[in-house]
């Protein structure tokens, strides 16, 4: 097992900087996704780990040696590409051998490298079919098992199930998550996939402009945001994020919040809100401006104030366009941040460790009282 580690790693190609002095530990066995929209850094990151980009600076270190300047065949790491690469004109077993026989592997112990990788991952009825002969998850399988057979502690993945259609995804997850467990396999994992990143990641790094915007378990970064950024980024439907004016107050309405001097942000997630009775007065006020019908949830867009609000309800509940509601949530859900996006530790946002049933506050402890008429 293989921690890696990255010190001061800065990429620039001239004046265009892709990373900008990130450090990062990833334990070893564990699961570590680089999370984040197109362009942020997060391939260049992954290439780096593998020795097929070059650090402007910093160094790399797997397992406590400093592979910075060596080649990727003397990392001790294994890698998983986008388009498979495989050899259309190879079969399954010579795919998967095929870096063994590039190293001049024994016949024997090479045959039954690929018949142990290929028994791993269901394939040992297709190891003499060419890979047009698969399907695409059955492809995916034949490039992991490439990987497998390298006996590599550090397994790198580049968005490995994006070719690959929702179902089959769903599948795969599963499967790379129990496989990596087995194996006890450190994994990094790329991609702009927020469920994939959730799912299956023990830590999630989450990327913008070449820099970590937040580096954390996914629950944590679920429940604590650290920036307005990775709030918007991570949540399906993503965090609603409201503009508070200088007294704290929703913007457009007169409702207090309760935010902290300087809060320029308010953050609440969609199934945090809640809807009161009718009558009360505490609650906060909103009209449906549209909704979404998803089965066991309705996903209604409100207008609160001059300000768009996001909830998730029960799909049995009976709403209209134009309705008006009334609104609750627990002080503890409600999320600030500052003018320059960052959080404000306000001590109110709890982080969920285990399920300890529903424990909200009353609607007068919440998202603020209506002013008094």
């Amino acid at each position: 097992m293989s921690m890696i580690e990255l010190r001061g790693i800065s990429k620039a190609w001239g004046d265009a900087v892709a990373l900008h002095a990130i450090d990062l530990r990833i334990a070893p066995a564990s699961f570590c996704v680089l999370l984040g929209p197109s362009g942020c850094g997060k391939s260049t990151t992954l290439r780096i780990i593998a020795g097929l980009e070059t650090a402007t600076a910093g160094q790399v270190l797997i397992g406590g040696a400093d592979v910075t300047h060596r080649p990727p065949s003397q990392r001790g790491i294994a890698m998983v590409f986008q388009n498979y690469a495989l050899f259309p004109h190879l079969s399954v077993a010579e795919n998967i051998g095929f870096g063994l026989a590039v190293r001049k592997t024994p016949k024997a112990e090479a045959r039954q490298r690929v018949e142990e990788a290929a028994a791993l991952l269901g394939l040992s009825q297709l190891l003499q079919r060419k890979p047009g002969q698969l399907s695409g998850g059955q492809q995916q399988r034949v490039a992991l098992g490439r990987a497998l057979v390298a006996r590599a502690s550090v397994c790198l993945m580049d968005e490995p199930l994006s070719n690959l259609d929702a179902q089959l995804r769903q599948e795969m997850r599963h499967e790379l998550r129990e496989l990596q467990q087995r194996l006890g396999l450190t994994v990094v994992y790329v991609t702009h996939d927020q469920t994939e990143a959730m799912s299956m990641a023990d830590q999630v790094v989450l990327l913008s402009q070449g820099r970590i915007e937040q580096n954390d378990a996914p629950r944590r970064a679920y429940a604590r945001p650290a920036s307005l950024f990775a709030a918007r980024f991570i949540g399906t439907p993503p965090m609603n994020l409201l503009r508070l004016d200088a007294q704290g107050h929703i913007l457009g309405s007169a409702v207090a919040t309760g935010a902290p001097a300087g809060a320029a942000h308010l953050g609440v997630r969609p199934e945090c809100v809640r809807l009161a009775p009718a009558d009360q007065t505490a609650a906060l006020r909103a009209r449906v401006l549209s909704f979404e019908y998803l089965g066991a949830d309705l996903v209604l867009r409100c207008e609160v104030g001059s300000e768009a609000l996001t909830l998730r309800v029960d799909g049995q509940q009976n709403l209209q366009v134009g309705d008006e509601l009334a609104l609750q949530c627990a002080a503890g859900d409600l999320h600030f941040f500052d003018a320059t996006g960052r959080r404000m530790d306000t001590g109110a946002t709890a982080v969920p460790a285990t399920d300890t049933g529903d424990a909200r506050l009353p609607a007068n402890a919440a998202l603020a009282q209506r002013a008094a008429a």
